[in-house]
């Protein structure tokens, strides 16, 4: 598949604003599906008795479902169910977060004109539990990357990061990158039907609490 232009940007970005934030960052690079597989299988077997959460950042190409490896396709599921409650027990309880920028599909968005609890214990709690998947596209639909600037994802997600981390809860702070994302950015491209798209991220939660980053 063709050279991910300006990925870079957006791993230096991301790796930059988790570190902010206190994040034991681990960057890797072109990575084959077997080596994702083993990365996610790795953090697995750690201790992360004294670690409040889990973040995980994927950048790639992909379609709906699944992320490319530098020699194949994957389910994100396949990568993800080695650290679900029933498999990594040190983390149960305690949220995990992906945030995935690639293609969910070929779909262009093209827009349309707008006018301007209490607390509860359990003693099980289901394996699905506390992940949050932030998905830079809606299903189906082509992710856009700036070759200079990184991905409208990414560049969001950290700008929102770096200003509101410690006084929104992390769906305000998503609803805000949904809105720089669908709201600041616009498609300038050459290419035949390409020209003047639309993006807007999607965001699936399984959290069983409010979240919030350090400041």
């Amino acid at each position: 598949m063709n050279t991910r232009t300006g990925t870079d940007v957006d791993a230096a970005g991301v790796a930059k604003t988790f570190s902010k934030l206190g994040y034991k960052v681990r960057l890797f690079n072109d990575q084959t599906v077997d080596e994702m597989k083993r990365q996610f299988m790795a953090v697995a077997a750690e201790d992360h008795s004294q670690n409040a959460s889990f973040v995980c950042a994927l950048l790639s190409h992909g379609d709906e479902g699944g992320i490319y490896g530098t020699d194949g396709f994957e389910k994100i599921e396949n990568l993800t169910k080695c650290i679900k409650g029933n498999n990594c027990r040190s983390l149960v309880g305690k949220p995990k977060l992906f945030f995935i920028q690639a293609c969910r599909g070929t779909e262009l968005d093209n827009g349309v004109e707008t006018d301007a609890v209490q607390a509860q214990t359990s003693e099980r709690i289901p394996v699905e539990a506390d992940y949050m998947y932030a998905y830079s596209a809606a299903p189906g639909y082509y992710s856009w990357r700036n070759t200079s600037n990184g991905s409208w994802f990414i560049q969001s997600l950290c700008e929102t990061l770096n200003k509101f981390s410690g006084q929104l809860e992390l769906m305000q702070l998503m609803t805000r990158v949904n809105h720089k994302v669908a709201f600041n950015f616009e498609s300038a491209s050459n290419l035949p039907g390409f020209d003047a798209k639309k993006q807007i991220p999607c965001v699936v939660s399984m959290l069983t609490k409010d979240f919030y980053f350090p400041e």
